[in-house]
């Protein structure tokens, strides 16, 4: 429920709390565009950087994140966005951060890559008037893909995520299906279809441009749940 230049408190809160739970929800460590993430890890000792605009039906925003492989097989990222969402009046103000650790054991160029990833989130919303909601998440994600000869991947997530909002805790099931399809040496395609429980899944295709050695360029849109979103962005790896 959305509501516009609304007197009542407990329905802004509501408003509020609602959003989020969306924003805390969403994917932002995945390997952009997609949301679905891969099994792979930065080399020891590499490095990337990550910038990007979204939008999840009225709510806008933008996005950066870093990453660093310490060690073989382990990659840590920190991301950060900041969002409005423009369907209500005065606009409510979306933040968030987040951590994640990717381990990934086995990586293979053909053939099956498996791995974890450990989540950590905080994000707050403000409705600019007189409610402030905080929204903290932590999930444990099996990654797994399967890369083939001919140069297409195909990525499966499965995990468990959990919400806590004003002291009260949610668990929810949460699964993803990936595909990057390459269409020249230096473009992919990319489909995904991801979701959680208790939702009917997000659908998105996009494409992904590798315009210099490690630079590369994005786009995705995609539609689920009564309401279309959309990323693009630009990362660099070194």
């Amino acid at each position: 429920m959305k509501t516009k230049n609304n007197p009542f408190t407990f329905l802004r809160t509501s408003v509020a709390a609602g959003l989020l739970a969306a924003f805390a929800a969403q994917p932002v460590l995945a390997e952009r565009p997609m949301a679905v993430d891969d099994a792979g890890t930065l080399d020891r000792g590499g490095a990337k950087l990550d910038f990007g605009w979204s939008k999840d039906d009225q709510v806008r925003g933008l996005d950066a994140a870093a990453g660093y492989g310490p060690i073989d097989n382990v990659e840590l990222e920190f991301a950060f966005e900041m969002a409005r969402d423009h369907d209500t009046s005065p606009r409510t103000e979306l933040s968030g951060v987040g951590f994640a650790a990717k381990w990934v054991p086995l990586q293979q160029e053909a053939g099956l890559s498996a791995g974890l990833k450990a989540e950590l989130g905080r994000a707050r919303a403000d409705d600019q008037i007189a409610n402030k909601e905080t929204a903290y998440t932590r999930a444990l994600i099996g990654l797994a893909s399967w890369a083939f000869a001919s140069g297409q991947l195909i990525h499966l997530n499965l995990g468990h995520e959990w919400e806590r909002i004003d002291g009260d805790t949610e668990g929810l099931n949460v699964w993803g299906l990936g595909f990057d399809q390459p269409l020249s040496e230096a473009v992919q395609l990319t489909l995904e279809v991801f979701g959680a429980e208790h939702s009917g899944p997000d659908k998105a295709i996009g494409l992904r441009w590798e315009v210099a050695d490690g630079l590369k360029l994005s786009a995705a849109a995609g539609h689920g749940n009564s309401r279309s979103f959309a990323n693009a962005g630009v990362a660099w790896e070194f």
